[in-house]
């Protein structure tokens, strides 16, 4: 579906312009095309594919989806792949973003749900003097929009991670910090897998052999690989935190086990003593003599009572009771 089809000239909006006019803009100088679509039809890849000239591994990519983030070099055009993330109610949904940025015009392609860039589109045509430096100001801008929403994810699964922390000494909440923590730890892995690999591709951007197309930008990408740098490092930490939790949960959980197994040994023995004695006095030979004693049932029954409640006090005073 077409979201917008713009011509810019020399930073400034220019007007709108129905797709098959594209070609009528393509080659002028100081100006270029930023069109913007969203979940696409293959015949309306096919289009843009012949207006701007895309690759057709490329276009096979974007369509295709849950591509892993990165970045390809066409000639003097740029392919990258983005993951959008966001925490939408305590479940980390994520979408697919494909650029494609060349020489005098720019595509976008947004795949699933995800966060428009409406706001992308406003803020970069408030300032013609930053626009105008072509597509490549466009890229870094809607690259920028993509990582600025990785840090509220980040927030989230900070303060997620406290409430578990808060819960962890909680008598009977192993069971359920146990799973919360291994959904914390499959979001931040998600978020991981999404930041990661763009990093790697944005760091081509600005070092080594730069493309054309981006010489005059290489610093506003600097600031996006120094951005998706910190959200790698507080993935990292979240992670860490996570492991020493579940850790910290599954000792607690052994330790309300060995408590348990220290009540019941020690019951145990209570009644093993009974028993004993019970088994003694149960094996009817002819020579017992407290068989014959007036008070050798209550005396019995004093023995067996005073052995156990001795045993019992014993233990009450190790804690085991």
């Amino acid at each position: 579906m077409l979201i917008n089809c713009v011509v810019y000239d020399k930073g400034h909006r220019l007007h709108d312009i129905q797709p098959d006019q594209i070609g009528d803009y393509l080659g002028q100088p100081d100006r270029f095309v930023w069109v913007a679509l969203h979940d696409p039809s293959a015949q309306e890849m096919a289009h843009y594919q012949e207006a701007f000239g895309l690759h057709e591994l490329a276009v096979e990519d974007t369509l295709k989806g849950d591509q892993r983030p990165k970045l390809e070099e066409y000639d003097s055009a740029l392919f990258m792949i983005m993951h959008m993330v966001a925490m939408v109610d305590g479940e980390l949904q994520s979408g697919q973003v494909a650029v494609f940025a060349g020489p005098g015009y720019v595509l976008s392609v947004r795949l699933h749900p995800g966060q428009g860039f409406a706001e992308v589109r406003k803020r970069c045509e408030s300032d013609p003097a930053l626009l105008s430096q072509g597509p490549a100001f466009v890229l870094y801008a809607l690259l920028d929009a993509v990582v600025d929403h990785y840090f509220p994810v980040v927030q989230a699964l900070e303060a997620e991670l406290e409430s578990i922390e808060d819960e962890i000494f909680v008598q009977g909440s192993a069971r359920t910090s146990l799973e919360r923590l291994y959904q914390l730890k499959r979001q931040a892995m998600q978020l991981k897998h999404a930041a990661m690999p763009l990093g790697e591709a944005v760091s081509h951007l600005f070092g080594g052999r730069v493309p054309a197309l981006c010489l005059e930008t290489r610093e506003y990408f600097r600031d996006v690989y120094d951005h998706l740098h910190r959200i790698e490092s507080a993935v990292d930490t979240i992670r860490e935190m996570i492991i020493t939790a579940i850790q910290v949960n599954l000792s607690l959980v052994a330790i309300d086990e060995g408590e348990v197994n220290k009540r019941l040994a020690a019951w145990a023995a209570i009644f093993a003593v009974a028993t004993i004695f019970a088994g003694i006095w149960g094996m009817n030979f002819t020579h017992m003599p407290e068989l014959d004693w007036r008070i050798g049932y209550p005396l019995a029954l004093l023995v067996m009572g005073g052995a156990c409640g001795g045993l019992y006090r014993r233990f009450r005073r190790a804690g085991w009771l």
